[in-house]
């Protein structure tokens, strides 16, 4: 458990799947939901997957943080092993958003990682995802590339693409 003076940060466990899935659900209808993987929402689907996360508590090589606000899941921090480090993923209900809380938790847990021993921290997102590029670069992420992500497609078949942005944080020097 990780306390910060708002929040508290603790690996997810399967009861968290009700929480989690109020947090897809949300963020579903975000303006920004075009540019993530859609999620299947069903109770199902969101406790199999919460559960499967759940199953790597004890494990370096994906890492799931529930950020808490007084007791209640308010967002989620991912961090997957990549052959370069680690790659970060994460999402907030909109409720707490623009509060700073997003910032709070995932600088603490850049702070975790590094002390774990790892040297950097990927990222993707958007680029016309201005809150998450604002926070990434307000982390100290650099971007360090582009590329073109389809996640949807419209109603001929056609992919619906748009341009993603690849950033970058060392912890440590190279």
């Amino acid at each position: 458990m990780i306390k910060t003076e708002r929040l508290s940060i603790r690996r997810v466990c399967a009861d968290d799947w009700k929480a989690i899935q109020a947090i897809w659900a949300d963020a579903a209808n975000s303006v920004y939901a075009k540019y993530d993987k859609p999620n299947d929402l069903d109770d199902h689907s969101v406790s199999r997957r919460i559960a499967k996360w759940a199953s790597f508590a004890d494990s370096d090589e994906h890492i799931f943080f529930a950020v808490c606000h007084q007791d209640k899941v308010i967002g989620y921090v991912v961090f997957n092993k990549r052959k370069v480090g680690y790659e970060i993923g994460y999402c907030f209900h909109s409720a707490y958003q623009e509060k700073g809380y997003a910032r709070e938790s995932i600088s603490v847990l850049l702070d975790a990682m590094k002390a774990k021993g790892a040297s950097c921290i990927l990222a993707g997102t958007a680029l016309k995802n201005t809150p998450s590029v604002r926070l990434l670069s307000y982390l100290g992420f650099k971007l360090t590339g582009t590329e073109k992500v389809s996640f949807y497609k419209d109603e001929a078949g056609n992919g619906i693409v748009f341009d993603g942005g690849l950033y970058k944080l060392m912890l440590a020097c190279e």
